[in-house]
């Protein structure tokens, strides 16, 4: 679901299927062609609670919320350009990459990776995107 801000140059996007926004933020921008998806954690979108559980677990549950709030934008996981992925740890990427490879399996987009202590203590990661219309 798309809604129109006041400016015609920038669209808001919302998907139900996606967490809702837990702060000053939307789930996306859609603005000169890209979309811009916000950061997702591991939250069913039906509960909007925190699922916790282990890092290949978490990265599924982020993963299907950017999934969502792309086609609620009219894009896809196949037009994602840049990632950026925020780990609690450096010792989960490979976890992290296991369940990462299988969402982008030809042709992956650009990535940054970076570790960080800014995430709560149990949520193991964050990822944002940016795609293509």
């Amino acid at each position: 679901m798309i809604s129109t801000l006041s400016s015609d140059d920038r669209k808001v996007v919302f998907s139900p299927k996606a967490p809702k926004p837990i702060g000053p933020y939307s789930q996306a921008i859609i603005a000169n062609g890209f979309v811009f998806a916000a950061g997702q954690g591991a939250i069913d979108p039906e509960t909007n609670q925190w699922i916790g559980g282990d890092m290949k677990q978490q990265t599924e549950r982020v993963l299907e919320n950017i999934k969502a709030v792309l086609e609620a934008s009219g894009s896809s996981l196949n037009k994602v350009v840049k990632t950026n992925v925020f780990l609690r740890r450096k010792e989960l990427f490979q976890e992290m990459n296991q369940v990462y490879s299988k969402y982008f399996p030809v042709e992956p987009p650009a990535r940054s990776t970076v570790v960080t202590d800014l995430l709560r203590d149990d949520m193991l990661v964050e990822i944002e995107a940016t795609a293509t219309l």
